[in-house]
This record gives structure tokens, sequence and C-alpha cells, in this order.
């Protein structure tokens, strides 16, 4: 397929690659163009704007860090919708909230073009290897025309249900990862504290109810006191605060979520936003 890839970050461009990498013809814009340059050695095209993108491919993808950078590409002065052809699906992988992925939507449709959000977990690595888990929201029949493309970013693709559900899935995801890393970050502080070994309490629970893929890859991070981000606490801020926004639009409270919400909001505010949210161990260990 003739695909546009938009947002070649830490999680885009090892997507664009494996696309290539499966015989697609790809298209690319980033602000940065030096982003964009393993991607053009693989064969990628480079544009200089979404406008001088959109033209010339069936599918648009967007993996991009907030709603307000995915609004500039799609609906921007120099954005896809300016130039899109009729009949063009956009699949906006990043993490946004459900009103704005309506409000793009409703944009596109007049353009007679489709879109369907697709949020994905799994990380850096899920990413390099096509083992992303794709949450999908948007009608079932453009899914399945694009179901290729997500059959190699991903290992396992579900269908939520109507344009925005996979946005409410993925805030879901963020939920229970957030608040899984503090309650991991709690108890490895309180092994510590009372004087047990913290790796030998982790190698324990990992053989019972407590076990958790957070438990196993975060809690290795914060034994070894190394937090190089597989995600960036401040992109974790930004879904939490997504996520508890959506509780409050919909008239629930989370408690546990604001908690963690707010755990990531001292963390990015004491200057470690780039590191990874399992980071948070440091504020604990406070």
């Amino acid at each position: 397929m003739k695909i546009g890839f938009i947002g070649l970050g830490i999680m885009g461009r090892p997507m664009a690659l494996n696309l290539i990498k499966a015989g697609h013809q790809l298209g690319v814009y980033s602000r940065r163009k030096e982003s964009c340059q393993a991607i053009i050695d693989a064969g990628a095209q480079y544009f200089a704007t979404p406008k001088d993108l959109a033209p010339h491919v069936e599918v648009i993808i967007t993996m991009l860090p907030a709603p307000a950078d995915v609004e500039d590409v799609l609906l921007g002065k120099n954005g896809v919708i300016n130039t899109v052809k009729p009949g063009t699906i956009v699949i906006d992988m990043s993490t946004i909230s459900v009103v704005a992925t309506e409000r793009f939507a409703e944009r596109l449709a007049k353009k007679e073009v489709a879109m369907l959000d697709a949020p994905v977990s799994g990380g850096e690595q899920g990413a390099i290897d096509g083992t992303l888990t794709i949450m999908v929201g948007g009608d079932a029949q453009v899914l399945e025309k694009v179901q290729p493309i997500f059959d190699v970013l991903g290992g396992r693709t579900t269908h939520i249900g109507k344009l925005g559900a996979g946005q409410t899935a993925k805030a879901c995801n963020q939920i229970i990862i957030a608040e899984t890393i503090v309650a991991v970050s709690e108890a490895l502080s309180l092994a510590k504290a009372s004087g047990v070994d913290p790796e030998k309490v982790r190698e324990a629970l990992m053989g019972g109810y407590a076990s958790s893929r957070v438990l196993e890859v975060h809690g290795e991070r914060m034994l070894k006191d190394t937090y190089a981000p597989g995600f960036k606490a401040a992109l974790h801020r930004k879904d939490m605060h997504l996520a508890v926004d959506q509780a409050q639009h919909v008239g629930i409270n989370i408690p546990a979520a604001t908690y963690a919400m707010q755990c990531l909001d001292r963390l990015v505010l004491k200057g470690h936003g780039q590191l990874d949210s399992s980071a948070i161990h440091l504020l604990v260990e406070d």
C-alpha cells in the first residue's frame, strides 16, 4: 500500500521501518528532517509538509505526542485536510482524547476521508519487534481494509468499538500501568525499609498473583536505579491527564489513577520528565 507516516520519534521510526521491510511504499513527514534520515535511507520519500504528502498516498498514519500535534498535521494550514483525496484512510495511532478524535474525524469526513483511532501499547521494543498491542476504534469495514498494516505493526489488533473506543481502551491501559508502577515501587521500598532484600522479594512475587510485566520490567529498573526511557514520564503524565479528564467527563471518580497522575506531575516538576515513568520510584524513595 502507499502509506504516509507522520511522526518518527521513538515509536514511529521503527514502525515505519517495519512497514518498508514488509514491502509498503512510504512517504514521510517530520518537523525535523534529520529524524527521518534512517527511513529515507531505507527507501521512503520525504515531503516538506503533510499537505504535500497527502495526495500521494492512500493511507495516512499519525504517531504524535499530543492532541495539538495531531490537529496541526491533520487540520492545520499545511495539514492533510487541504489536499487529501476522497477515499483516503487516516489512522491516528497517537494517544489523544476521545473528544479530539471525534472532532478530527468529523472534519475529515467532510472530505470523504475515514478515520480510525488506533493507539498502541508495547513501548519502543514492541514497535521494533512489530508486536504492539493495537486498540482500534472506528468502522469495522475500514479496519478490514488496513488490517495488513496492523499485521505488520502489531502482535494483537482488537476492534474495541465505535470511533474513540480505541482511545478509551488506551486510557484504561495507561491507568493500569501507572497505578501498578506506584504499587511496585511502594512494595520494593517497603521491603528495603524493612531490611529485606527487594530483589528477593521481586523474585518471589514474580511467581504469584502479583506477577506482571510492570513488576518484571519496571521493577528491574527500580532495583538497578536506571531509568532510560522506554516510555517517558512526561508522555505518561499527558496520558494520565487525558484519562482523568475523561473520567470527569463521564462522571466517575478514579482516585488511585488521580494519585498516580499526581506522582507523574511531581516527577516532571522535579525535572525528570525525560526519564522512564518507572522513575516514580525516585519519589517513593524520597
